[in-house]
């Protein structure tokens, strides 16, 4: 990218933040209960007074090995039966019912049949999970479809190996189905997670703080932790997507 396009898509970008700023901070002058609605200022003091203590990092820490972990086996898991259903029209069509009710099923109805099931120590690993994967499931297969059939008929014809077919065709198809649908499904699995963490409350675990904040009625740093949630949302997403595109070139 040119510097002069980098400064200025920076420069949009701030003015953009600015005006949303405003307007969040106008309403809550209008509104002019901090109990109800906190402004910008009183939200960043309130994030500043948790990132020192040891509850904020623990917490931090909790909800992100849980959702991450939960995304991570949706995609690995919507990856091979992806592939599994390209390669067997069976398997998809026994999947396909399957992963479509799950896609539709409400988020509330996941939560409340694995808190029952399973109790609140793995609930947003198995709802990050169960978000993810069929998104995952369904980009897989889609990339794989629209590989190119005359080059896996050069591959076939020149006695191409397996792994280098996978790697030099099927890969190259895949990836943009699978860049787009992972920035999706991370952003919906803390969505998700999160709101199963507020209902199951977990120790440890940013929805736990949320309910507490809720509890107490302190606006401040409900609106705090949900920042936290934002930032590490957007972070892992930048990440993940800088790794995919590195993967797919």
């Amino acid at each position: 990218m040119k510097p002069a396009k980098s400064t200025k898509t920076l420069r949009r970008g701030l003015l953009v933040t600015l005006f949303w700023l405003g307007i969040w901070q106008a309403a809550s002058m209008l509104v002019a209960k901090p109990v109800l609605f906190a402004s910008p200022l009183d939200t960043l003091k309130a994030l500043l007074e948790l990132i020192p203590t040891g509850d904020y990092w623990r917490s931090v820490l909790g909800s992100l090995g849980r959702i991450s972990l939960g995304f991570l086996l949706g995609l690995l898991l919507g990856l091979l039966l992806g592939v599994a259903s390209f390669r067997f029209r069976l398997l998809r069509t026994l999947l396909s019912p399957l992963l479509t009710l799950m896609k539709t099923v409400p988020v509330a109805s996941f939560i409340i049949l694995i808190l029952v099931w399973f109790g609140s120590a793995w609930l947003a690993v198995i709802v990050a999970l169960l978000i993810v994967l069929p998104q995952i499931y369904f980009s897989a297969l889609s990339g794989l479809e629209s590989t190119d059939r005359a080059l896996l008929e050069f591959a076939k014809v020149f006695r191409v190996p397996g792994g280098r077919t996978a790697w030099g065709i099927y890969r190259p198809a895949l990836m943009p189905y699978l860049t787009g649908s992972c920035a999706s499904a991370l952003g919906m699995s803390w969505k998700a997670g999160i709101a199963a963490e507020v209902i199951g409350t977990p120790l440890r675990s940013i929805g736990e703080q949320m309910y507490l904040s809720k509890v107490y009625m302190a606006t401040a740093e409900l609106f705090a932790w949900t920042m936290t949630v934002i930032l590490l949302s957007t972070v892992l997403e930048k990440l993940l997507l800088r790794l995919l595109r590195s993967l797919g070139t």
